[in-house]
């Protein structure tokens, strides 16, 4: 209880005197998961929902891969990506590896499946009767797929906040590809781990609690302007 007790206290310290080191720690962990969630989202939104409403040959197979997907060891992520972008590897010219963009496309891979799963079966779970009246306005697809999705916002942010969550408190692919520099590619997760090594566990604690509180306070933001759609 002693140790833990120090960490939060040494968790204080540094937020409370703005320690130049965490400081920047947090934002990039911040500013590379917040990338990754919005790629996410952009990327996966209009493929759930294409998975949703339409019915091709296959189209189980993709499912599963989607559902498959959502569980992927990160680990297994890590190794893949490190591959893709090693210098010998499809991706090598890129020069890529052991950088924040290298992070940013595990974390993409790791929240893709999530956001692509849940709005799938968010709009899934919509009454069948609502589609066919709209269709029946004369409703142009691009309008269709807005309103339904419309419909959806409250589980389609519930899965912009699992896909955040899953890739801010990831550290086995970004350790991986991002190899941990201090000052280019070290996050909260992998500098919890580092300290952890080295024995500071004060330190380690006092990280992983800024993790949690960062965390948090964007998963609340979120929150809030999900149970804003809510009918009191």
């Amino acid at each position: 209880m002693d140790l833990i007790a120090r960490g939060v206290v040494e968790a204080l310290r540094l937020l409370a005197g703005l320690d130049a080191g965490v400081m920047e720690i947090l934002l990039l962990s911040l500013q590379l998961s917040g990338l990754a969630t919005l790629l996410a989202l952009v990327a996966g939104v209009p493929v759930g929902t294409a998975l949703a409403f339409h019915r091709f040959r296959g189209r189980g197979l993709v499912v599963a891969l989607v559902n498959t997907g959502m569980g992927l060891p990160p680990v297994v992520v890590g190794l893949f990506v490190s591959i893709l972008l090693w210098r010998s590897g499809p991706l090598g010219m890129l020069e890529m590896l052991y950088t924040p963009a290298a992070i940013v496309l595990a974390q993409l891979v790791i929240a893709y499946p999530v956001v692509v799963g849940l709005t799938m079966a968010a709009l899934q779970q919509i009454d069948p009767k609502l589609r066919d009246q709209l269709e029946g306005l004369g409703a142009s697809r691009a309008q269709l797929w807005a309103t339904l999705l419309f419909e959806a916002r409250l589980p389609v942010i519930a899965a912009v906040i699992a896909a955040f969550g899953a890739v801010i408190s990831e550290v086995g692919a970004v350790m991986m590809v991002g190899g941990n520099i201090l000052g280019y590619t070290r996050v909260l997760t992998t500098a919890t781990v580092l300290e952890t090594r080295k024995g500071n566990f004060d330190v380690a604690i006092a990280l992983s609690l800024i993790l949690l509180g960062l965390s948090f306070a964007v998963t609340w933001v979120l929150t809030h302007v999900q149970q804003r759609g809510v009918v009191r």
